[in-house]
């Protein structure tokens, strides 16, 4: 069944036209990732779905009256003096209803007694209850929030403390619980660490209803997209599979497509080679011959179409100066705090040349406080820190806060490089998207991708031999985001790269170093490295001094953490049985005509059934851990 069906839609702001004949579907269980470039109108489209803004013109777009849809809101608004998990929970208004009902029913009996009408309603809402998740929604809500990288003690906080990026995460964790058939996701990874990225993509895997998502996110469209829409040049190009299999197709196509073009352009030029050597010949035929070959050319060129050209992104390169320092970068025994808060203690860290270092770790874990320690930003409380001779630092800070600067883009840069003039400064803003009067633009109305592509600009003319990179591919869309990966593979000198973009830490790192509650780990090779480190997270950790061990010793371990996970995973789901059971029989009492007539014994039952559906959540969160366990162990295994 259809979902979303548009056909011949368009939009337009002024004299730009955003699309134009675009058409599609979006069917029951398609994973739809909407990708292009920043601008094309993806945003705009999920407006139009979800009915927040209109499309120009006759064309049609309609939802399923049958199907429920939930959007990720970018500014939602809460209830004054809720708890995140309170916050979060109305999302399962249903099951609440439900609950409500079903004591309203019971406190009716106890007041009227039980008749045949009544026991009969409360039997039907209790097996809908049951069936429909009403005994886990609380146990759900709990695990999402945690999964999205909430901790215990925010769950009872009041959500109006919470920063925006906080927010953001409720918003997203109240939309999965909403148990919508159709979702609309406008960068849902935004905000979120790897833990809870990986976290993410296996709810979406399993997710069973229909999703249609923007994010730039390549790994994440890989792992969670069954198609992929992109907007390209105004029109709007599907693809079946992943990303990365979509823009295979698409090369394909595009290759197919101007070899098809050029080789009619070769045909034609044979054509008209033709007609020029019947007119040297200048006899009758010949002009019978010349008109036919005159309308066969016409014919051709009425279906000659070339194809489009790709869209602008940035080109740039990165010229690092020359570096005489072996070792760039050394910590020792760094410490930080902010108030009452240890950001990271007796830090060690070693950094040589021409290393491209990719920093991971937890949100707020200290990464970006490292780079302003390291940046002279800010100092550290304790320990010290030593960057090496000829030492000339690039800086591109994290954030979309743009400076007070009231200054227009090409008068900051002259400000900044005066050596080059402003021919030079205009051809290379030319480069980085900045075209025409996009120079006069002033720096604090910038959104967040042209201020980033500023920072990389700054980069690219300050010549330095050691990059402190803050997050860079924030605010870039995909184009940008491969130009900077292809500059900073060709860059000479040293990076240290605070990001969550794995295709970046894949292409671009030499040692991976990762940031936690126990201090700095560090790896060797890229982003399947830090895998082998979150799959080694979840074993339990060695509170003795670490030692060398043997294979069959190692193997000994993981053979018998297994056996405890895989023991501790049966008793739990057995216990959720036997949770479940006792409530059945519970629910069974209740219903009894004879119980439901005698007040005290009905009043009992339904205290204990209360008690009861609290243990079943409890079981199933017991559960859930302990499968989540058992499938980290196993995918260790696997790798």
């Amino acid at each position: 069944m259809s979902l979303i069906h548009a056909q011949e839609l368009e939009k337009s702001f002024g004299e730009r036209t955003l699309f134009s004949g675009i058409a599609f579907d979006v069917f029951e269980q398609d994973h739809v990732g909407l990708v292009g470039v920043n601008g094309c109108g993806k945003s705009t489209l999920m407006r139009m779905i979800a009915g927040q803004e209109l499309h120009d013109g006759r064309g049609q777009l309609s939802v399923s009256k049958n199907a429920s849809f939930a959007m990720l809101d970018q500014s939602p608004n809460w209830g004054s003096g809720q708890t995140l998990f309170d916050a979060v929970l109305e999302a399962s208004g249903r099951w609440m209803e439900a609950e409500r009902a079903l004591h309203e029913i019971a406190a009716k009996i106890e007041q009227e007694g039980a008749s045949e009408a009544l026991i009969r309603r409360q039997a039907d809402l209790q097996d809908r209850y049951t069936s429909d998740g009403g005994l886990t929604y609380r146990a759900r809500t709990r695990s999402t929030l945690l999964g999205l990288g909430f901790s215990e003690e925010q769950l009872e906080s009041p959500i109006f403390v919470m920063s925006g990026g906080q927010m953001r995460k409720a918003a997203l964790a109240k939309i999965l619980m909403s148990d919508a058939d159709l979702l609309l996701l406008d960068e849902p990874t935004n905000h979120l660490d790897i833990a809870s990225l990986e976290w993410l993509e296996a709810y979406l895997s399993a997710f069973r209803g229909a999703f249609v998502l923007i994010s730039h996110d390549r790994y994440f469209l890989d792992k969670v997209c069954n198609r992929i829409f992109e907007l390209e040049n105004g029109t709007l190009n599907q693809f079946s599979g992943n990303y990365s299999q979509s823009m295979e197709k698409k090369m394909d196509e595009r290759e197919f497509a101007m070899r098809r073009y050029q080789n009619t352009l070769r045909e034609i030029k044979r054509i008209e080679g033709i007609i020029v050597q019947q007119r040297r010949w200048n006899q009758a035929r010949n002009f019978v011959t010349i008109a036919s070959k005159e309308k066969q050319i016409e014919r051709i060129k009425a279906t000659l179409v070339k194809p489009e050209d790709a869209p602008q992104a940035i080109h740039f390169n990165l010229k690092a100066d020359a570096l005489t320092a072996n070792e760039v970068i050394v910590c020792k025994d760094l410490s930080k705090r902010f108030g009452g808060q240890e950001i990271f203690r007796s830090m060690n860290l070693m950094i040589r040349r021409d290393e491209k270092v990719c920093l991971l770790g937890a949100n707020g874990c200290g990464k970006t406080t490292l780079l302003k320690i390291l940046s002279n930003k800010i100092e550290p409380d304790s320990g010290s820190y030593k960057l090496g001779s000829n030492v000339h630092v690039g800086y591109y800070e994290q954030g979309t806060v743009r400076p007070n600067d009231p200054r227009t883009v090409l008068e900051a840069l002259n400000a900044m490089f005066p050596r080059f003039d402003t021919k030079q400064l205009r051809n290379m803003l030319g480069s980085f998207l900045f075209r025409g009067d996009d120079v006069f633009k002033h720096m604090n109305d910038l959104s967040g991708g042209e201020y980033a592509r500023i920072q990389l600009l700054k980069l690219m003319l300050g010549g330095s031999n050691v990059l402190f990179l803050d997050e860079p591919t924030n605010h870039l869309d995909i184009p940008s985001c491969e130009a900077l990966e292809g500059a900073l593979s060709d860059y000479g000198g040293t990076m240290l790269i605070v990001t969550h973009d794995r295709y970046l830490a894949n292409r671009i790192a030499d040692r991976i170093i990762i940031m936690d509650e126990d201090g700095m780990r560090e790896f060797e090779g890229d982003w399947d490295a830090y895998k082998d480190f979150l799959a080694e997270s979840t074993t339990p950790k060695e509170k003795e001094a670490p030692s060398a061990k043997n294979d069959y010793q190692l193997s000994k371990e993981r053979k018998s953490a297994f056996v405890k996970a895989k023991t501790a995973q049966r008793k739990a789901e057995e216990r959720v049985h036997a949770a479940e059971a006792a409530l059945k029989a519970l629910q069974e009492e209740a219903f009894d005509p004879q119980i439901a007539s005698d007040f005290e014994t009905a009043k009992r039952v339904y205290e204990q059934l209360d008690l009861q559906r609290q243990v079943v959540e409890t079981c199933y969160g017991e559960w859930e851990h302990a499968e989540a366990e058992l499938q980290a162990l196993k995918d260790t295994d696997e790798e």
